[in-house]
């Protein structure tokens, strides 16, 4: 009983610490950007003409079937031989969203689907995400999958909302994932209709809940430094620290009291029996300086200061995910639920320890959708 006040002692402190710092920049929770104002079309310019179809967006949209609440494929962006941005109307929020979508360079037929979620960020900023933090175009383009990858979200959980917010507006983001986007992009892209999701820092805990909230949706589940706890005083403390000491939001307007029925129904770790059956591949580091504490790691790229920052503030969040995640790992032993663990002597809660945990998983989720 010692150990476990003292584990939580650990981690409490650690975020506390955090709060304090502000969110590390590395870890997928950066502080949100100011908005940047659109200029105006010069008076009597026509406003620019969308990219013209493609055969590929042209199959795709030709393809594509609404989901039964009316969730739909609105447009679809080709960006090069195998990356898209496609546009799904989301009838749950009442708008468009966007995903980045990297296909197989020569596809041999239906591939299954794998959804990577971002962190607290949600890739908005268009600066912390997948796309421009890690190698995933270039290491899926040869790979028999659909990789989709939602753009939004940010300090939202991906989760679905009591009520809308006032700064993070309507999130129903459960029900979007799990309800509205699969049939869609099922049909788009003709896959198998087996899925794996993944997700890091913030979505490391979203990805667990998703599984849970959906059993037998993802054959496969990728957690990367996320925190499985959420109705824990540790993990309430994480929470709060993403949604409403990041993204300004309130979690009242998310789930409610922290005594409430939501914060129970939302945590990963009690409701951890949901995850039987389902590949599991979860890792994190311990906080301390490792490989990518380095001048050339992808969140500093030769900034002295940003180092610092990575050391410190993303070594403290990462020490509080290790408490978390070894708590994961505790509980799914005692329910005899098997999983592949990674964790680390070392490492911070930074994109160059998630693309190595994502290279890694990849062929646990691969084998998953397989089956």
């Amino acid at each position: 009983m010692m150990r476990v006040s003292h584990s939580r002692a650990i981690a409490a402190g650690a975020l506390a610490v955090a709060t304090a710092l502000g969110t590390a920049t590395s870890a997928g929770a950066s502080p949100a950007p100011a908005p940047v104002p659109t200029a105006a079309p010069a008076p009597g310019t026509a406003p620019a003409a969308p990219p013209a179809p493609t055969a590929s967006t042209r199959a795709m949209m030709a393809a594509a079937k609404p989901a039964p609440d009316g969730s739909r494929l609105d447009h679809v962006v080709q960006i090069n031989a195998n990356q898209f941005n496609a546009y799904v109307y989301s009838a749950a929020m009442g708008k468009l969203i966007q995903l980045e979508l990297i296909r197989p360079t020569h596809a041999t037929g239906p591939n299954p689907t794998l959804y990577l979620l971002n962190g607290a960020d949600g890739g908005e900023s268009g600066t912390t995400d997948w796309e421009h933090r890690t190698d995933v175009v270039s290491f899926f383009a040869g790979k028999q999958v659909n990789v989709v990858i939602p753009i939004g979200g940010a300090s939202s959980y991906y989760t679905d909302w009591l009520r809308p917010d006032p700064v993070l507006g309507k999130n129903e983001w459960k029900t979007f994932l799990t309800k509205e986007l699969p049939p869609v992009i099922d049909s788009a892209l003709g896959t198998t209709g087996k899925n794996s999701i993944a997700g890091l820092s913030m979505s490391g805990t979203s990805v667990l809940s998703l599984a849970e909230s959906d059993p037998g949706l993802y054959k496969g589940v990728g957690a990367f430094s996320g925190c499985a706890s959420t109705g824990g005083p540790v993990g309430q403390q994480y929470v709060k620290l993403v949604v409403d000491a990041r993204g300004g939001g309130n979690t009242m307007n998310m789930w409610g009291p922290v005594d409430g029925p939501d914060w129970r129904a939302n945590d990963p770790l009690l409701n951890a029996e949901k995850l039987r059956g389902t590949t599991l591949y979860i890792s994190s580091g311990n906080g301390l300086p490792g490989p990518h504490e380095n001048l050339s790691a992808p969140d500093v790229q030769g900034d002295p200061g940003k180092l610092v920052q990575q050391v410190t503030v993303g070594g403290v969040i990462e020490a509080a995910t290790s408490q978390c995640t070894q708590q994961l790992r505790t509980r799914l032993n005692q329910l005899g639920i098997p999983a592949t663990y990674d964790l680390r002597n070392d490492g911070t809660h930074s994109w160059g320890y998630w693309q190595d945990d994502l290279h890694a998983a990849w062929p646990v989720l691969d084998k998953a959708m397989s089956k």
